[in-house]
């Protein structure tokens, strides 16, 4: 027979947080998946909606800025290609913010009953945002057929940029969760803020575009590094502008940082204030 030894002790949960996360990595699996089954699960727009969004955006940002405004393309690379490897990272990214930014609010009966580290919950929700781009690459492959677009051997490096895309989305999500609980007005901000990040990321055009002088300072986005690698590793046309990928990794630790200390620190309260 098995025994169990329960320890009270002031400031433990605090001390042993990080460690209270691998614990509890069961509880991220089952949360994870929960989210995902409740998007797929007996629906057809919950699959359909992840593959007719991006490829409806493409076919409209094709035309207004690839016939219409006449942008140029990278190398050789077809213009439509250009677009879907754009929208694929900032779907992942904009779906993950989405998500994350209410799952506090969704899980709050579960929040008030039982411990375990608050931060699992937004970074379960992100998984939902990975099986959306997963199936939204599929598409991507398809294209690559129909316009006999072999990718050269930087493709390896793919995986790397959908590590950097998750945790670009992690901290900000972490932050506006957090400020969710307690200002609950703060959701109707979301929509907004991810309808300017669109325009202010390079979605629908090449960050070659981008004067030099201006390069650098319009890579403290943190999206526009992700982009420029997902291109960068399925077209490989130009090559990858090494400054500007640093900047926004330092952007990306700097939001890491600064999302998990606020998170940390208005956590104690999540349970009162829901």
């Amino acid at each position: 027979m098995s025994s169990y030894e329960l320890v009270l002790e002031a400031g433990r949960a605090e001390r042993q947080y990080w460690l209270d996360l691998w614990r509890y990595r069961d509880l991220f699996q089952v949360l994870a998946w929960r989210d995902v089954s409740v998007r797929y699960r007996q629906t057809v727009i919950g699959v359909a909606w992840a593959v007719i969004r991006p490829l409806l955006t493409m076919l409209i940002f094709t035309l207004i800025f690839g016939r219409i405004a006449k942008l140029p393309t990278d190398g050789n690379a077809p213009y439509a290609l250009l677009v879907f490897a754009g929208i694929l990272p900032w779907t992942f990214f904009s779906t993950a913010l989405a998500e994350a930014s209410n799952s506090l609010i969704t899980n709050s009966s579960l929040i008030s009953k039982v411990y375990f580290p608050r931060l699992i919950i937004p970074a379960a929700t992100i998984v939902v945002a990975l099986v959306d781009f997963l199936v939204s690459f599929s598409i991507l492959v398809l294209m690559m057929f129909w316009y006999r677009w072999i990718p050269g051997p930087q493709i390896l490096c793919l995986p790397l940029f959908v590590l950097l895309a998750f945790f670009a989305s992690l901290g900000p999500s972490l932050w506006i969760t957090a400020l969710n609980v307690k200002y609950r007005d703060f959701r109707y901000l979301i929509p907004f803020i991810v309808q300017f990040g669109l325009y202010v990321s390079p979605v629908a055009f090449s960050s070659n575009v981008i004067p030099g002088n201006w390069r650098l300072l319009y890579s403290l986005n943190p999206v526009v590094g992700v982009i420029d690698g997902f291109r960068w590793c399925i077209l490989g046309e130009s090559a990858l502008y090494y400054p500007g990928l640093l900047v926004s990794l330092s952007v990306t630790a700097v939001f890491m940082w600064f999302g998990v200390r606020q998170f940390r620190r208005m956590e104690r309260q999540f349970a009162d204030l829901i």
